[in-house]
């Protein structure tokens, strides 16, 4: 098989959640347990951080990717879904795993690897820890895909834990609440493994000291260490977010950092002010455990995450007049986030191209979106998306007006067509819209 080929036979011959939902989630660890046998356990070959939340997470992979590769580190990345290749899940300094190493595997393992019969997700784990395992890295970013007590990745033990925040997502798989979705989010606290909470939440703060109690762990809420004291988006070459953090009295681990710490992050979405703090909340704990992590580096490493690492969809500009910029924000917490920075950004009229997939509460989502816009209601190209039209129909219970596309570039050209140079044109919803522009 040549790799198109390869792509081919794990799209079609494996559940893939991405695609298909509910029916590809695996609701405990068997088998990638069973597969890990087989492969040798690779994933106990290389050390890992494990990071999972609901917002955030990828971005928080990314900038700990990017510090590790800014000290020297030979650094392994796992995060999901991909934007436009499947190998964008699988990186090591960044660079994707070569398109032969995902063929080799899979004609190598296939034959065996069908009386497992694992989940595209599952298979896609098991690749990432035998090439991380083979390449010798020195550390490992792994990011879970849903939930974390019972996601493909939860078989590591990492160095470090770290969980961004606790909203509503996959509630179907996760639980109806917020402490429900907590308590699967805290499953990746290991014994005697510290942990790093992005935000402190009344809701969900029992759940993680209780967990981090039970397993013997030192547990930290970054937000609870650093106060934010500016933000703002500075306009130069290229538009940067400037952080000032200040440490709370009395909980610097390490010194690595100043009092009054000034960071320049080129992910410009002012969400990022949260990723960032857990980030240098992370970086400390490290310090504790046997890293040196150095001030200049650690900066360097944020202010390069999209040099270093690739990433792509958070608050992404595509191009100007008119403002055109993607976000992967998807859920209430996400696009709430999202409809804030568009507050932030200078423009006249809002064109929004977006659309959903079909298991989400879209109803809770169409509730925060501005009225003054003009939507391009969309179906993204994945099974799981929600039909145009009746997004459509939703969205004009809500006051929302505009036309159906069946596809995301048909919005998107129609958007441009309309839009006027000082207008702002947002792509977003799903990371599957945003997948379908880039």
């Amino acid at each position: 098989m040549n790799y198109q080929e390869t792509l081919q036979y794990l799209f079609s011959q494996l559940p893939m959640y991405h695609r298909v939902g509910e029916s590809a989630y695996k609701a405990d660890l068997n088998n990638t347990i069973a597969l890990c046998n087989l492969l040798g356990n690779p994933q106990n070959n290389f050390k890992s951080i494990h990071i999972a939340g609901t917002n955030g997470k990828g971005s928080i992979s990314h900038f700990l990717a990017s510090i590790f590769q800014q000290h020297g580190y030979k650094t392994g990345l796992y995060t999901s879904p991909h934007l436009k290749d499947y190998r964008e899940r699988i990186k090591i300094n960044g660079q994707c795993i070569p398109e032969e190493k995902v063929t080799h595997f899979v004609e190598k393992y296939k034959q065996e690897v069908s009386e497992i019969k694992p989940s595209f997700f599952e298979w896609s784990v098991g690749l990432a820890f035998e090439y991380f395992a083979e390449e010798k890295v020195d550390i490992a970013i792994i990011e879970t895909g849903l939930g974390g007590r019972l996601d493909s990745t939860n078989i590591i033990t990492p160095i470090l834990s770290v969980v961004s925040n606790i909203s509503k997502d996959h509630t179907n798989l996760l639980g109806g609440t917020i402490e429900e979705i907590a308590v699967e989010k805290a499953g990746i606290i290991k014994k005697e493994i510290p942990v790093v909470i992005g935000q402190t939440q009344t809701e969900t703060i029992h759940v993680f000291k209780e967990k981090a109690r039970k397993e013997s762990s030192k547990i930290y809420f970054a937000d609870q260490h650093f106060n934010t004291l500016h933000a703002e988006i500075v306009y130069n070459k290229t538009p940067e977010l400037i952080i000032k953090l200040q440490f709370v009295n009395g909980t610097h681990l390490n010194h690595v950092f100043d009092n009054d710490q000034v960071i320049r992050s080129p992910l410009t979405g002012y969400y990022q002010v949260k990723n960032i703090a857990t980030v240098l909340m992370a970086v400390d704990v490290l310090n504790t455990i046997g890293f040196q992590m150095i001030k200049k580096k650690v900066e360097e490493g944020i202010y390069n995450i999209i040099k270093n690492t690739g990433l792509q969809g958070r608050w992404q500009k595509i191009s100007d007049k008119p403002l055109v910029v993607c976000d992967i924000g998807h859920n209430e917490e996400g696009i709430k986030e999202v409809v804030k920075q568009i507050s932030f950004t200078p423009h006249k009229k809002l064109h929004w191209v977006i659309g959903f997939v079909n298991d989400k509460d879209v109803d809770a989502i169409l509730k925060l979106l501005p009225i003054d816009a003009v939507y391009y209601f969309c179906k993204a190209s994945v099974p799981r998306a929600l039909d145009e039209n009746v997004l459509k129909d939703k969205a004009l219970t809500y006051n929302l007006k505009g036309e159906s596309f069946p596809t995301v570039k048909a919005a998107y050209l129609q958007a441009l067509k309309n839009a006027h140079p000082e207008d702002l044109v947002v792509i977003g919803g799903s990371a599957f819209v945003v997948a379908d522009i880039l």
